[in-house]
């Protein structure tokens, strides 16, 4: 028989096939062991079953004194869905192995209480780690009230972005930019600023034949900053299927109007000027379920992004050419101006995409 850790992985496997559709929810994955498996299933989408219930119906009466192993506390309230432990225990199971407790407040251990005072043994934190990797903007969310944000960054081996005039098509090659796809179809949200907008007039969608096998996906929300309402109202992401939001500090009502008709939502911070309030803004997107937001943008919100403390990690596309001193840089940064205010990296990954790497780091704190 297997032990917990390979039975875990196959739980943990199973979480990733709801990577693209089940945010704002958490992905999870559970199996059911009696002396095989029995069961499995994973949380698809919002409003359909939890991996458990999944997992309890492909197993039957077979779940009786079985061993379920699941990547997240199971559910005790009742929301969309009814409470996995009721289902659990009705099921007769008589062991749980919970990768990670439910960081939910309205979960938080009690799902594990709950099942540990019906008689079911439970044993928590196999494969936490990896069980955390999968839900980095549920647990932000939920521990600290905003979204988990991701820099997507493209620039040369000399670190830069775009020429001096703004021209950054292509940086890299097309097996990158594919990749840029997949870190799309897991965003909650795509956040960029008025200048991208008007320099690239991107659409910043996900585009479904770059996906592997044509996975399942919703577009993101597109979420531009754009304190003065510069958006032309023939921009393409406002033509694109999906939500666009302008979040601005303008009131201007004919170029609303304008934009609404184009298809836009207006979000406007009042009381401000010129500037929009970030960190009020990722308290917006968490509110609104956000879990996890890709931020494509150039380097004056980039580096306001990182000055705010808002960036949790960067993915970066570095192409093998150089493009010289007169090019744009990756973020504008200002008071750095000693070697020990410089800001700590810690690389968690390098791997080659086509002719391309892909750097993968967070801050170090």
């Amino acid at each position: 028989m297997k032990s917990d850790n390979e039975y875990m992985v196959q739980a943990l496997q199973l979480a990733e096939k709801g990577m693209f559709t089940c945010h704002p929810n958490p992905r999870v994955g559970c199996v059911i062991v009696a002396n095989d498996v029995v069961g499995e299933g994973w949380h698809e989408k919002t409003g359909g079953p939890h991996a458990e219930i999944v997992a309890l119906k492909q197993a039957g009466k077979r779940a009786k004194g079985a061993t379920v192993y699941v990547t997240l506390e199971p559910c005790c309230h009742k929301g969309k869905t009814g409470p996995c432990t009721k289902a659990l225990i009705n099921a007769g199971v008589s062991r749980v192995v919970i990768a990670m407790q439910d960081p939910n407040p309205e979960v938080a251990g009690q799902g594990i209480t709950e099942l540990r005072e019906a008689g079911i043994e439970v044993e928590t934190g196999v494969l936490e780690a990896d069980a955390r990797a999968l839900n980095p903007g549920f647990i932000m969310r939920m521990s600290k009230g905003r979204p988990y944000v991701r820099s997507k960054l493209a620039m040369s081996l000399d670190g830069r972005t775009a020429m001096a005039s703004g021209e950054s098509k292509w940086i890299t090659g097309e097996e990158a930019r594919r990749d840029v796809q997949f870190l799309r179809a897991c965003s909650s949200a795509i956040v960029t600023g008025i200048g991208t907008i008007l320099a690239d007039d991107p659409s910043m969608t996900v585009r479904i034949n770059t996906l592997v096998d044509n996975k399942q996906f919703e577009q993101p929300l597109r979420i531009i900053l754009d304190p003065r309402l510069s958006t032309p109202p023939s921009a393409r992401i406002l033509e694109q299927n999906g939500k666009t939001l302008i979040v601005t500090t303008s009131e201007e009502p004919e170029v609303v109007t304008d934009l609404t008709k184009a298809g836009a939502e207006i979000l406007l911070q009042e009381g401000r000027q010129d500037t929009i309030d970030l960190h009020e803004l990722m308290k917006y997107l968490a509110e609104e379920e956000v879990n996890e937001v890709l931020l494509e943008t150039g380097a004056t919100l980039g580096g306001a992004m990182l000055q705010a403390g808002l960036i949790d990690e960067f993915v970066i596309y570095m192409a093998p050419h150089l493009m010289g001193n007169d090019a744009r840089g990756l973020f504008n940064l200002s008071g750095i101006e000693s070697m020990d205010q410089r800001i700590s990296l810690d690389i968690q990954e390098i791997r080659a995409i086509g002719k391309d790497w892909r750097i993968t780091a967070k801050i170090t704190h």
